[in-house]
């Protein structure tokens, strides 16, 4: 992913490129929007991120347990919109509910690698979709403090 302008995810939002600014702020916010209760919006890993916060899962990220755990992010990159999320990357029923999902939402061929979907026109983001997705994840039901 490359890593985004800014420190906070209003100076990541500030800095999306003009053409780009309109949709990408539409995708954070149906992304913010749709969010299991107590998960944030944040800078992760260079970019905007929407983790699992410490305050819900003191463990963190098994790889860096001084980072949140990573639930999904947002990339303005050079060719494409970007979005990433680790349910559709972990678990093989959201994998392929999504894909069936898809192309009642858009007619443009799905552009995805293992957790990375990619969107090459701003008006073929299907938003209501994502918001199922953000949705759509077991760990919203899962007691963290366990």
């Amino acid at each position: 992913m490359m890593k985004a302008i800014g420190n906070t995810v209003e100076e990541i939002l500030a800095n999306v490129p003009q053409d780009r600014s309109e949709a990408f702020g539409k995708l954070h916010s149906t992304i913010v929007q749709n969010l299991p209760q107590g998960f944030i919006a944040t800078i992760s890993y260079g970019g905007l991120g929407y983790v699992v916060p410490h305050s819900l899962y003191p463990a963190g990220y098994h790889c860096k347990p001084a980072e949140p755990l990573p639930f999904a992010a947002i990339a303005s990159q050079k060719n494409s919109i970007n979005l990433y999320h680790m349910g559709i990357y972990s678990d093989p029923a959201l994998l392929e509910w999504f894909v069936s999902e898809y192309p009642k939402h858009c007619r443009q061929k799905l552009d995805m690698g293992k957790s990375c979907i990619r969107f090459k026109k701003s008006e073929d983001i299907p938003f209501a979709l994502i918001g199922e997705l953000i949705k759509k994840n077991e760990c919203a039901t899962v007691d963290f403090t366990l």
